[in-house]
């Protein structure tokens, strides 16, 4: 009778300790604001001055929270569209590139205050670029994807318990046609859990 007491017992206190696991999992979404530098600088002969410029962009993200220190996230980024201008030989060209990507990666966190967390994340990007070329050299109109690893690091401010605002630095990895977007991003994020 004793061991069937215990048993019991220990059954329960797992069975508790399952459930409690359980209820720590928790869905999140997320938007935020992504500030990446476009580059232009394999253009020969190029006269036309600063090769890289700021451009501005969004996010989307949706992610389930394990635990305290475990989540899974994916997302989608548009970094936005970017157009340079240049002059090869005193003829006028024009590049153009569009970029996009999409991730999905592991996300662990650590409280550093009450309520603050740094957090890594790591996973992998499926990144689209659209590059259209114009000039001395011609013509060039593509699309190109790859697949490349993801990294991000950053820091989240509770501001309640639904609602979060983070700062990220992430790395997206190179395109495969080398204009426009450069490899990494910085984006402001506001997260909701529910």
């Amino acid at each position: 009778m004793k061991n069937t007491i215990l048993a019991l017992v220990a059954s329960a206190a797992a069975f508790g300790a399952v459930s409690a696991h359980a209820a720590d999992g928790r869905p999140y979404v997320g938007i935020g604001g992504v500030v990446s530098e476009h580059r232009y600088e394999n253009l020969t002969g190029d006269t036309g001055g600063d090769h890289s410029k700021h451009e501005y962009g969004g996010k989307f993200f949706a992610g389930y929270q394990i635990n305290p220190t475990w989540a899974v996230e994916a997302g989608y980024t548009d970094f936005g569209k970017s157009n340079y201008a240049y002059s090869q030989a005193g003829i006028n060209g024009r590049a153009q590139a569009d970029s996009k990507s999409y991730y999905v990666a592991g996300k662990a966190s650590y409280p550093v205050a009450e309520k603050v967390n740094v957090f890594g994340k790591l996973g992998v990007a499926h990144n689209k670029n659209d590059v259209n070329l114009s000039g001395l050299a011609g013509s060039y109109s593509g699309e190109s994807s790859r697949n490349s690893a993801y990294a991000a690091l950053g820091a989240e401010y509770a501001v309640n318990e639904q609602v979060a605002l983070s700062l990220e630095y992430e790395h997206y990895g190179k395109n495969e046609v080398d204009f426009g977007r450069s490899k990494g991003a910085v984006s402001l994020n506001a997260k909701y859990s529910f």
